[in-house]
This record gives structure tokens, sequence and C-alpha cells, in this order.
């Protein structure tokens, strides 16, 4: 989120991060800005308007815990004590009164978290915040994935509007086609394997252009598997015992992507191969760190400080593509700017 809001002309002067290697991932690329690692319900307000040149902020910006919304743990039926952390963020509009909100999580925080964004709007519409909500394909803004997410734009006084989209599933109106995997990682080098890359000083080595060493039956699978089709295509020997038979459960893994489509929705697992549709297109392997981060629209240099595959893989499957947050900060400061103006003009 933080690189679209800067890439959008944003002076992002502070930001929250619980986790050791996000927050540590995060200074190392945006050293400039104000971070603290600690729990959202100990910051208060006055302490982030302090940071501001003249002690006032625009934008109140974040992507609240998501995983209990989603459809993967769905079907589990946990409460996830994180959900109502997005209460913490309407808690935080209150104390610092911005211009303008935004907040992007999954779709389903209008379904399973329904209450919970009910109570946020709602505490919005008390505050005098106009908001705008709905679920917005990243695909249409130049993203090379498919990735459905619930935004929530609002401005102080003023709604605002979502960003036209900027390409379509099919070539329509003078819109280029959705960007696809070859976009982003065609002619990529052959990655290094995580044992091998250790040896020779880690992964930071390669720019994390790393995959794991995959199994023997993962192998043999993969070798049988056509770009863009589900596991379903597997004969039943090459299953896992979980999926033989009848079983009608997960079918988007164990499979490749396609080279002319957006990828599949880039999560936390998306390096192992039975996590989803991450073969790599055309080669016998996952697609690497580096390519899902491209694939998530990080610029090509940034650094992930940490030395843990697992930890990088979250914070890449956990952040909100960079090119989609532009986009949506890009109409968000348009929108700031055109409710000043009449004002400015008035004085």
């Amino acid at each position: 989120m933080t690189v679209g809001l800067k890439n959008a002309g944003f002076n992002v002067v502070g930001a929250l991060e619980i986790d050791p290697h996000a927050f540590s991932t995060f200074k190392a690329n945006h050293p400039e800005v104000r971070a603290f690692k600690q729990d959202v319900r100990t910051v208060i307000g006055k302490d982030l308007c302090a940071l501001s040149p003249n002690g006032k902020i625009d934008l109140v910006a974040g992507c609240p815990p998501c995983q209990g919304f989603t459809s993967l743990t769905a079907k589990y039926r946990r409460e996830d004590p994180r959900n109502a952390l997005i209460l913490e963020m309407a808690r935080l509009v209150r104390e610092i009164k911005p211009e303008a909100v935004m907040v992007e999580n999954v779709p389903g925080l209008a379904k399973q978290g329904k209450r919970l964004l009910d109570e946020f709007i709602s505490e919005l519409e008390t505050l005098g915040y106009k908001s705008t909500v709905d679920v917005l394909q990243v695909a249409d803004y130049g993203v090379p994935q498919t990735r459905r997410r619930l935004v929530i734009l609002a401005g102080k006084g003023f709604p605002i509007s979502f960003p036209d989209p900027t390409h379509c599933k099919k070539p329509f109106g003078g819109k280029p086609p959705w960007r696809t995997v070859r976009d982003a990682i065609w002619g990529m080098p052959e990655p290094v394997r995580l044992g091998d890359a250790v040896k020779q000083g880690g992964p930071h080595r390669f720019n994390w252009h790393i995959v794991r060493t995959m199994s023997h039956a993962n192998r043999e699978r993969i070798k049988r598997t056509k770009p863009g089709k589900v596991r379903t295509q597997l004969p039943d020997a090459l299953r896992p015992k979980c999926h033989k038979g009848d079983y009608n459960g997960f079918t988007n893994v164990y499979g490749r992507m396609s080279w002319d489509q957006p990828s599949v929705t880039i999560t936390a697992g998306c390096t192992t191969f039975s996590k989803g549709r991450f073969g790599h297109p055309s080669e016998d392997r996952t697609i690497s760190v580096l390519e899902a981060a491209l694939l998530q629209t990080f610029p090509s240099d940034y650094f992930f400080e940490t030395p843990y595959m697992e930890h990088v893989c979250n914070i890449i499957g956990n952040a909100l593509p960079c090119r989609f947050a532009a986009a949506l900060a890009g109409e968000v400061r348009k929108a700031i700017l055109r409710h000043h103006a009449p004002m400015a003009q008035a004085n």
C-alpha cells in the first residue's frame, strides 16, 4: 500500500506493522517513514498527527487483517480475534479526523464480517464521512493477477468515486486486455533452489529468485499438469490420498499458471505447489519468490529484509498489489484536491 500511496503523490509519514519480518522489510524500503512495530490497539491518533509537518493528516489508509473473512478459512467457522481490528481503524479515524479514508479487504468482509463492516461504515457516517463501497477486480487496473478486493473510500463531507478501470478481460472501448503472467515474468533466468542459495550466501544474493525443492511426487504431478487446468486433470494414481476418488474440495491446487492469462490470486502459499495453481507455466517448478512479487506488482528491486522464505511469502501474499493501491490512492488524492479547490477560491 505504501508503494502505491507514494506513487500517487502522497507523503507517507507514519505506518503500523506488528509482524517483525514485515516491519523490517517496510523500514528497509521506506526509511523516511516513521513506522511503529506495535499493536494497533496501543496507538494513539495524536501521536500519528504529530508526525505531519502541519499536525494534520489527509488520509488514513489501511488493510486490516482479512484472514478471518477469506473463503479459504470460512469453512472452519472459527472467530478470528483479528477480525475486530477494523474497528481500531475507525477509532483512529475518529481521533485523527483525516480528509479521507481508504480501506482494502477481502470480499468476505461484506458477508462473514457484515456486522463489523456495517459498524465501521456507521461510525464513519457519524463522523461526517461519505462512504463508497464495492468489490473491485485488481486485473482491471493493470495487475497481472485475478484478485477481487472489497474497497472502502470515504471523504469527510464528500464522496470519493472509484477509479475507472484501465484494462478489461477482453479488449473493449479502447482499453487493453488484462495483463498476463507473460507480461510480468517472461524471460526470467533459471531460479536458484533455497538450499543452494543458503550455501552461497543467502537468498538476498539472488534477489529472492528462489524456489523450494519439490518432492518426487510433486515433480511427477507437475510433469502431468497443463497450464490453466485444475487438479482434477491428474490421474487418480498421482493424486494425494485425500484427493483421490470423488473428493470435491479445493480444485485450484497442484496446477500451473498459463502464460497468456493473469495469474491466480497470489497468497502466502505462492511457492508451494499443493497450496494453489502456483506451478510455472512451462517449467517443472513453482514460481519463485521474486516472480510472485512481480505478479503482485512489487518493484523489481524491492528488498525483503528476512532470510526466511515462509515470511517473505507471507509478506508478498498479504500485500495489496502496488499498482492497484496506486490507482485507488490517485483517485483519493484527486478527490481531496477537488474538495479543497472551491474553499481556496472562496478564501
